[in-house]
C-alpha cells in the first residue's frame, strides 16, 4: 500500500529530461481499436463537419486565406493524433492564436508565419525533452479563465468587418479594427452581408436545441450559402481552394529572420503548450481513455507544427472545442482525430467548388457563437464570488488580454496573482512554507490502516501553487475503503486548491472509497461551496466537526463492507 503520511509532497524524483523513446508512438496507442474503430470513424466525421467551418474562417480572420486553416486542421491534426500525448485530442488552428498571426502577417507577410510556425515547433520539442509540461499546472484558474474570456471577445471582434460586409480597416488594435468597420457601414452596400451573418448566428444557436447529434457550424454555412445563393452573390465569398495539399517547402530560417520572429515564436510555443494541455487535461475527465502524457503531447504538437509550416499551414495546438465533440462522439483511439484529418483532406480534393461558395459572413456567424460558447458564465459568477484576490486576477487578466498581447495578459495575470496570494500568506504568522500532508500519531494510525481508513492532515496554504502536488499526493491512496481529510489547521484556501480539493473527492468516491472532511473554517467551508467541492461528496452528513466522530462514522462504512 501507498505510505499515506510522513511523505514531503515536495519530493520527486522526476528528472529533467525525458526518456526519447518514451515520447514516440507506441502499439498501446491503438488498444481496443478492433472494437472501436466504428465508433472512432462516425467521430472522426462529426469532428470533421464541425471543424471544417472553423478552420475556414480562423484562416480568413488571420489573412492567410481559407485555404491555410483547411491546411493546418489537415496536416497538423493528423501528426499530432499519432505523435501527441492524448488518444482522444484533436488539433488544428485555435482562435487564441489569431491575434499573434495577424500581427505576423501584418509585418512579415504569410512566409513570417511559416518560419514562426517552424520556430515555435522546435521550441515545443525541446520543451518535450526538457519535461517542462509539469511547470504549466502553476497556471492559476483564474489566469486561464481570464485568459479564456478575453480571447473570446477578441475573436467576436475580429468579426465585425465580414459581419457587416465591409473591408478590414487597416491596424493592429482589434477594437480600433471594429469600430472603424462600424463607422464604415453607412458607406457601404452590406445589408446582404448583415442578413446571412444573422442566419448563421441563428442557425448556430437553434441546431443543438432542435437535436444534439445536428453540427450547427454546417448547418449554419449550409443555410447562409443558400440564402446568398438566391439574394446576393454580390458577397464576399472564400474562393477557389487548391486541390489538395501544396508541394512542401522549407521556409526561410536565416539568423536574421530568426532573430525577427523568435519572440512571437515564444509566444505560439507558450498558447500551444498551454492550450493543448488544458484542453488534453479536460478530455481526461471526459473520456475513459488513458490519462494523456503531457511531455508527450508537447513533442506531437511541435512536430505537428514544424509539418504544417512545410506545406503552407499555420501553427497548431490541441482545440478543447474539437476534443470535446469528439470525445462526446464516442471516439476511444487516436483513430478518431486521423480520420477527421482524412476526411478533410478528401474535402479539399473533391469538394473545393462547394467550399468556394460559402459566405465570409456566415463564418463570422459561426465564429462569433464559438467565441461565445467558450466562456463559462457559471465559471465566471464563481470565480467572481469566491474570493476577492482570484475576483481581482480574474479581471485584470481579462483586461490584460484585451488590450495587449497574449503572452504580457498571462504574465500580468500571474504576477497579480503572486502577489496577492504571498501576501495573503504573509498574514498568517502559523502558516508553514509549503502545504504540507501529515499523519495523526503512529499508534492511532497503525490501528486505522489495518481497518483500510487513512486519514491526511493538511496544514499551511492550499492555493495554485500546490493545488497540483495535492492533488498527485492523495490521488496516490489505495488499498483503503475511507480517506478522512483533516482540515483545521489549513491557514489558506482559494478557488484552485478548492477545486483541486474537489477533483481529489470526486476521483477518489469514483474509486469506491469514501470522503469525510473533519474540520474546515467557515471561511474555507464558504470557498469549498462555492466552487461546488461539497457537491461532490456522497453525502452533506460527510462533513465533521470532531475527528472522532468522523473516525467512528468511517468505521460503520468499512464495516458496512
Amino acid at each position: 500500500m501507498n505510505q499515506p503520511a510522513g511523505v514531503d509532497a515536495s519530493a520527486s524524483d522526476e528528472h529533467w529530461w525525458t526518456t526519447p523513446l518514451a515520447l514516440l508512438p507506441q502499439r498501446a496507442d491503438y488498444a481496443g481499436l478492433q472494437r472501436s474503430w466504428r465508433r472512432d470513424l462516425v467521430a472522426g466525421l462529426t469532428v470533421a463537419v464541425v471543424a471544417l467551418p472553423l478552420a475556414l474562417g480562423l484562416g480568413v480572420t488571420t489573412g492567410m486565406g481559407a485555404e491555410a486553416g483547411l491546411i493546418t486542421a489537415i496536416v497538423a491534426g493528423f501528426i499530432a493524433a499519432v505523435f501527441g500525448g492524448s488518444n482522444v485530442q484533436v488539433s488544428g488552428f485555435s482562435a487564441s492564436m489569431t491575434v499573434v498571426i495577424i500581427t505576423v502577417v501584418g509585418r512579415f507577410g504569410p512566409s513570417g508565419v511559416y518560419t514562426v510556425t517552424v520556430l515555435a515547433g522546435l521550441l515545443l520539442i525541446v520543451a518535450a525533452a526538457f519535461g517542462l509540461a509539469q511547470f504549466l499546472v502553476y497556471v492559476p484558474w483564474p489566469v486561464v479563465e481570464g485568459f479564456t474570456v478575453g480571447v473570446a471577445f477578441i475573436i467576436v471582434l475580429q468579426q465585425v468587418p465580414a459581419a457587416l460586409g465591409v473591408p478590414k480597416p487597416g491596424g493592429e488594435n482589434t477594437l480600433a479594427i471594429a469600430t472603424r468597420a462600424v463607422w464604415r457601414l453607412p458607406d457601404q452596400r452590406s445589408g446582404a452581408a448583415v442578413v446571412i451573418f444573422v442566419v448563421a448566428v441563428v442557425a448556430m444557436v437553434l441546431a443543438p436545441r432542435l437535436h444534439r447529434s445536428i453540427p450547427g457550424p454546417l448547418l449554419a454555412v449550409a443555410l447562409a450559402t443558400g440564402v446568398s445563393e438566391f439574394w446576393s452573390r454580390g458577397v464576399d465569398r472564400i474562393g477557389q481552394l487548391p486541390h489538395g495539399l501544396p508541394a512542401p517547402s522549407l521556409p526561410s530560417l536565416s539568423p536574421g529572420r530568426i532573430s525577427e520572429l523568435l519572440g512571437a515564436a515564444g509566444t505560439i510555443a507558450a498558447l500551444a503548450a498551454i492550450e493543448s494541455l488544458m484542453s488534453a487535461k479536460v478530455a481526461d475527465g471526459m473520456s475513459d481513455a488513458p490519462p494523456h502524457d503531457p511531455d508527450r503531447e508537447l513533442l506531437g504538437q511541435g512536430v505537428a507544427n514544424m509539418a504544417s509550416a512545410v506545406f503552407g499551414g499555420m501553427p497548431s495546438t490541441g482545440v478543447l472545442a474539437r476534443t470535446a465533440v469528439n470525445v462526446r462522439s464516442g471516439a476511444r483511439t487516436r483513430m478518431a482525430a486521423i480520420s477527421h484529418a482524412v476526411i478533410l483532406m478528401l474535402v479539399a480534393l473533391f469538394a473545393g467548388s462547394l467550399v468556394a461558395e460559402i459566405p465570409l459572413a456566415s463564418l463570422a456567424g459561426v465564429l462569433v457563437v464559438t467565441a461565445l460558447r467558450t466562456i463559462d458564465i457559471s465559471r465566471v459568477k464563481i470565480l467572481l464570488r469566491t474570493t476577492r484576490s482570484d475576483a481581482a486576477v480574474f479581471l485584470v487578466t481579462t483586461g490584460a488580454t484585451l488590450a495587449f498581447d497574449l503572452i504580457l495578459a498571462v504574465e500580468i495575470g500571474l504576477a497579480v496573482a503572486v502577489v496577492l496570494a504571498l501576501r495573503s500568506v504573509a498574514k498568517s504568522s502559523t502558516i508553514t512554507a509549503e502545504a504540507v500532508v501529515d499523519e495523526i500519531d503512529a499508534d492511532e494510525e497503525h490501528h486505522l490502516l489495518d481497518e483500510q481508513i487513512v486519514t491526511y492532515r493538511m496544514s499551511g496554504a492550499l492555493f495554485f501553487g500546490a493545488a497540483e502536488r495535492f492533488l498527485r499526493e492523495l490521488l496516490a491512496v489505495s488499498d483503503v475503503k475511507v480517506v478522512i481529510l483533516r482540515l483545521p489547521q489549513l491557514q489558506m484556501l482559494d478557488a484552485t486548491g478548492a477545486r483541486a480539493l474537489g477533483a481529489i473527492v470526486e476521483d477518489l468516491q469514483r474509486r469506491n472509497i469514501t470522503v469525510l472532511l473533519k474540520g474546515p473554517s467557515a471561511h474555507h467551508l464558504q470557498v469549498l461551496r462555492s466552487v461546488g467541492a461539497l457537491e461532490r461528496l456522497a453525502t452533506e452528513r460527510h462533513v465533521f466537526a470532531d475527528l472522532d466522530a468522523a473516525v467512528a462514522h468511517a468505521r460503520l462504512h468499512v464495516a458496512r463492507g
